[in-house]
């Protein structure tokens, strides 16, 4: 038997990690300045990350949601806490396309309606509804036809508000910052202006956290560089650095029933102890503070690239080329041993390092981009 083939791969094989170092079988080492699509929120192999699974393996891997589970209580409580949304209520699952199908499905139960109002350039997931409304036709398939889902500019103010007058949709969802769709922001305004329209029309806010969430844009979570409070919240990705979390965070206003709602695996002992150690690790080492100050030398570090444009906040970053990026990704992997992210964008580089790296991690990283874009620059 073989392994489907559906990735575009380099041909590195990663053994061991530590921070934002990887070690491939070869012994080479790489900085990951991409932590695996934002996975790597506190560092690989964090030792009160792996102490905590460690543990818990040890005394009880898995059971299901059918018994109690007081590390369900504690993560929501200490999430809570440092996101500042102790009012809300917590409902775990396995990845990022999981909490957006079930946000999805809550805004239509609450709302009765069938239609979901999105964002051009905006990814959502690979599942049925969260693919209605990723703006992707590479990911679609005849399974999400059925789901209606509109897109529209993102700050674009006035079709926003002509699309919500209808009273049609039950939610609109929102990257506070798109991940693959290349760092396009809508603005502290813009979100406020989605979340009073939505409020205005009886429709859910959801507000997609699974890559701009757990600390990585400074706030917990991304939606917060505005005054508002989403109906969903859904978050994955850094919130496990590595292990397979998802979850959603619910206003209180909604209501769930029992029984519509569920999950074998979410929520399991594993994933929760993964989650907290997580969530101490945040605040211990206060990781979340560290945030602007790395955005600030990475912004004073792309000034000497010329006509290169920043994208994105905080550290979910972008550099925006005149050209695409393609062939520079690959020379700083295979040649720089610098791990970097693709986009929807050609021409954007994706940064979405762990946010333990140093300000000496991104002077390796712009060494050999500043040649490299000289390089191009003078091909252009």
């Amino acid at each position: 038997m073989n392994v489907l083939d559906v990735y575009e791969k380099y041909n590195i094989t990663p053994v061991k990690a530590s921070g934002a170092t990887v070690w491939d079988n070869h012994n080479n080492e790489y900085l990951d300045l991409y932590g695996g699509h934002a996975v790597i929120s506190i560092g690989h192999s964090h030792p009160t990350f792996v102490k905590a699974i460690q543990e818990q393996v040890a005394q009880l891997a898995f059971y299901s949601n059918a018994i109690e589970n007081p590390l369900q209580e504690k993560l929501a409580q200490t999430l809570g806490r440092l996101a500042n949304l102790e009012d809300y209520h917590l409902f775990m699952c396995n990845s990022g396309a999981e909490a957006n199908e079930n946000a999805l499905k809550i805004a239509s139960v609450v709302t009765g309606r069938k239609k979901i109002l999105a964002f051009h350039h905006a990814f959502h997931g690979r599942t049925a509804a969260a693919m209605a409304c990723t703006h992707n036709d590479k990911v679609q398939s005849h399974l999400s036809h059925p789901i209606r889902a509109d897109f529209i500019a993102l700050n674009d103010t006035e079709a926003l508000h002509t699309a919500l007058k209808t009273e049609q949709y039950a939610a609109v969802i929102l990257e506070p910052i798109q991940g693959v769709g290349g760092l396009d922001m809508p603005t502290p305004k813009f979100i406020a202006e989605v979340a009073t329209a939505c409020q205005n029309t009886n429709t859910l806010f959801i507000a997609d956290e699974i890559q701009s969430g757990a600390g990585r844009t400074g706030n917990f979570f991304g939606y917060q560089i505005a005054d508002v409070q989403p109906d969903i919240i859904s978050m994955a990705k850094g919130m496990g650095n590595g292990f397979p979390v998802g979850g959603i965070l619910l206003h209180p206003k909604h209501h769930v029933a029992k029984g519509m709602l569920g999950t074998t695996f979410g929520g399991n002992h594993l994933a929760c102890a993964a989650s907290i150690a997580v969530l101490e690790v945040l605040e211990k080492e206060q990781l979340m503070q560290r945030v602007h100050p790395l955005e600030d030398y990475f912004r004073e570090k792309a000034k000497a690239l010329p006509q290169v444009q920043v994208k994105g906040r905080g550290l979910m970053l972008g550099l925006e080329f005149e050209y695409p990026v393609a062939a520079m990704r690959k020379e700083l992997v295979m040649q720089h041993h610098i791990f970097t992210g693709a986009a929807a964008n050609p021409n954007v580089l994706r940064i979405l390092p762990p946010l333990c790296i140093k300000k000496a991690d991104l002077d390796r990283f712009f060494e050999p981009v500043s040649v490299l874009h000289t390089q191009a620059h003078t091909h252009v």
